[in-house]
């Protein structure tokens, strides 16, 4: 993998439960396929090990940070298949013991921890008779994070993130940008799509999301719809609702031809 070959990259969407085991071996499962397919780099959703029955069902999952049996999935899982892992979030043990951290950790094919994110931007949102906030049981962290591939870097971020473009302008140029989420039904409708592409095309880079996208057993709804995005805001592929990977490559020729065909990002004034 060089910074001129073609990368296929691969989103991960599950419906997750409250069972971390059943959440694991359906994640083996699905990244075994898109390792299989000739994925280099795959991307786990938000939330992916647990979307418990109660918010703060997850406090007593939280890892510390280096051990624990999701991060050892990963970290095996990324060696066994010899891809980047993009490992969605999980829970963290937080300095504060009543709230976790909303953690993405990245592994390289070696299986090695490559990178660390704390989610930022803590969700909050209520109407009717839907009632969402983060930050009762999360920690917000405060470093933007990136880490370098062999075909660029690649910048972090989580679900909420993606309303804050500062975030992204922070990260410097990317090649890619991951998008981990659980979008609610309600707003995914509204904007999921308009953002994902209006990040990549903002940014002149290749977005990849990965959600989660169908009814859980604790009654929530998410609106999946886990996508690739081109630099120019053109969707390369897409799955609705339901459990799958979604496909594409990433193409540096494209990258190239975006940027040089409108230097938007050398034009910045401020």
């Amino acid at each position: 993998m060089t910074r001129n070959d073609n990368v296929k990259l691969a989103a991960i969407q599950m419906v997750s439960t409250p069972g971390v085991d059943e959440n694991i071996a359906t994640a083996r499962r699905l990244i075994a396929e898109a390792a299989g397919a000739g994925a280099q780099l795959v991307l786990l959703p938000e939330y992916w090990p647990v979307m418990g029955r109660h918010e703060r069902d997850k406090l007593a999952l939280a890892e510390p940070h280096g051990d624990g049996p999701i991060q050892r999935f990963m970290a095996d899982t990324a060696r066994e298949h010899g891809i980047w892992l993009v490992g969605g979030t999980l829970p963290l043990a937080a300095p504060d013991p009543d709230k976790v951290l909303n953690t993405c950790l990245v592994y390289d094919p070696q299986g090695e921890e490559a990178a660390r994110y704390d989610k930022i931007h803590l969700f909050s949102f209520s109407r009717n008779d839907e009632s969402y906030d983060e930050a009762r049981t999360i920690m917000h962290g405060d470093r933007v994070a990136s880490f370098e591939a062999p075909f660029g870097r690649v910048g972090l971020s989580v679900c909420y993130d993606l309303r804050f473009p500062e975030l992204y302008r922070a990260m410097g140029e990317c090649a890619l940008i991951v998008m981990p989420a659980a979008f609610t039904y309600t707003t995914g409708r509204a904007h999921w799509e308009l953002l994902l592409r209006a990040r990549a095309v903002e940014n002149q880079c290749y977005l990849l999301a990965s959600a989660q996208g169908g009814i859980h057993p604790n009654g929530r709804r998410t609106w999946g719809r886990s996508m690739l995005v081109d630099p120019w805001g053109d969707v390369v592929a897409m799955r609705e609702e339901g459990e799958g990977v979604v496909l594409g490559d990433l193409d540096p020729q494209r990258l190239r031809g975006v940027r040089e065909s409108l230097p938007a990002l050398k034009h910045r004034k401020l």
